[in-house]
């Protein structure tokens, strides 16, 4: 007969070792999975989702600066653009304070940065910083290059931040959103970034260079001549002078079968009224558009020589490309002078910084432009005065005919000596504006207004059948 065993009855001690053992197991499985998984989100992240970065930023209006903070990876280095009002001017600080037609785009751009808000929240990790975009443009810590975002701030009065955030890639598959974060967080959020922050020279500055009609251009002065840079020598080609009367051009030394070319002085005429500039440089304080009699130190020569301007000795100055002079039937009288071509795009071009190398040719050719503006009194012939001012004491029915007569040419004088005042005022204040500037065309611009006779004067065409 076979004894019946009874089960042996585990130990405790074994079962708590082997529970030990699984839960030291699970905890190192918990902790790799910690370590190389994506982080879990807490909920308090999500606390503030939905609110605004800058919630006590509520009057666009009282946006006195914007300053953008680009990262350029092939210069590693930050690339500023700032706009600014001081003392009631507007200027752009990183283009030589040159002035700007700014505030009403920096109250729009104002508006805008004031509507983002934390969307969506999406990481707490530095670690994620590059590959979202947001990295600070002015972070020297930080080891990459890649992955820098552009860091936009808003001053109010007495430089109080009003709004700082650098705004980074965009989000995939969320059209107008970006990930972003306030430059002191380290906080990702996706957000909608409905605002153009420009920062291109040609969107902050007054669009209209010149303030001239093309309807009232009755005057056009072509000086075709070339400076040799070597010699000094100065080839006068031609000058080709345009009239307009009753709407039609007519040009001097014109034969009878030849007629000025409708389109191409249309053409002229479109560029002058719309002419656009790509860039400014500032001239040294001893050159201003009081050119007649002015005396000009050899630091002075050499900056205009640079730029392809020549001083004679009569004190009138040359460019090597030769000028434009354009007059308005009020009087108004452009000379644009051009100059030495500039190579270039960019800041390189817009500002003057560096470039990447001595460029000589290739694409992005420029131009300088050196512009006068003065009055000339003959486009505002002076009509005869009154014999008397008799009639200044005389009530209506007590005027005689003589009276009457000269009360209208007394009225027509007047109004004649306030268009003349007006021209002037106009060219002065002109004059001012374009007086510490070189500027700088395109390519295309100069290609329009440097023109000869041949391009404008055509053969009549025949009206024979």
């Amino acid at each position: 007969m076979v004894e019946e065993t009874t089960p042996v009855e585990a130990k405790p001690e074994l079962n708590l070792t082997k529970t030990l053992a699984g839960a030291a197991l699970l905890l190192a499985v918990i902790s790799i999975v910690f370590v190389f998984a994506p982080r879990t989100i807490t909920p308090s992240a999500f606390l503030d989702q939905g609110e605004p970065f800058f919630p006590d930023f509520t009057d666009p209006n009282v946006a006195m600066t914007l300053e953008v903070i680009e990262f350029d990876e092939e210069t590693a280095a930050a690339r500023p653009f700032k706009v600014t009002n001081q003392n009631g001017i507007w200027t752009i600080p990183s283009h030589h304070n040159y002035a700007a037609d700014g505030e009403d785009r920096l109250a729009e751009t104002a508006a805008g940065v004031m509507t983002i808000n934390k969307d969506d929240f999406r990481s707490d990790n530095v670690s994620d910083h590059e590959v979202l975009g947001v990295i600070d443009p002015l972070d020297e810590t930080a080891a990459s290059l890649l992955g820098r975002g552009k860091r936009v701030t808003m001053r109010g009065e007495n430089d109080v931040v009003l709004a700082d955030i650098i705004i980074g890639s965009e989000v995939e598959g969320r059209d107008g959103f970006h990930f972003v974060r306030m430059p002191d967080q380290k906080r990702v959020y996706a957000a909608k970034v409905d605002v153009d922050i420009s920062t291109k020279f040609e969107d902050w500055i007054e669009s209209d260079l010149l303030k001239v009609e093309r309807s009232k251009i009755d005057h056009i002065v072509l000086r075709d001549y070339s400076i040799n840079e070597q010699s000094l020598m100065v080839d006068e080609r031609d000058t080709v002078t345009l009239d307009k009367e009753d709407n039609t051009w007519a040009a001097n030394r014109m034969d009878p079968n030849q007629e000025v070319d409708s389109t191409k002085i249309s053409d002229l005429l479109r560029e002058v009224d719309d002419l656009k500039i790509v860039g400014v440089r500032p001239k040294p304080k001893g050159i201003d558009n009081r050119l007649s009699g002015l005396t000009v130190s050899r630091q002075d020569v050499l900056s205009l020589q640079s730029r392809g301007y020549y001083m004679t000795r009569t004190g009138d100055l040359l460019s090597n490309e030769g000028e434009l002079q354009v007059r308005t039937s009020e009087g108004v009288f452009y000379t644009l002078r051009f100059g030495e071509i500039l190579y270039g795009s960019g800041e390189a071009i817009s500002a003057g910084a560096e470039s990447t190398g001595d460029e000589e040719s290739g694409p992005g050719e420029n131009r300088y432009l050196f512009i006068t503006a003065d009055f000339d009194g003959s486009a505002l012939p002076e009509p005869p005065p009154p014999g008397n001012r008799d009639f200044e004491d005389k009530e209506g029915d007590d005027l005689t005919d003589d009276d009457k007569e000269n009360k209208e040419l007394a009225d027509a004088h007047k109004s004649w000596e306030d268009e003349v005042k007006k021209g002037q005022e106009t060219a002065e204040e002109l004059s001012q504006r374009f007086a510490p500037w070189y500027y700088v065309i395109a390519s295309d611009s100069f290609d329009k207004m440097h023109l000869n006779r041949g391009d404008l004067i055509k053969e009549k065409e025949s009206t024979d059948e």
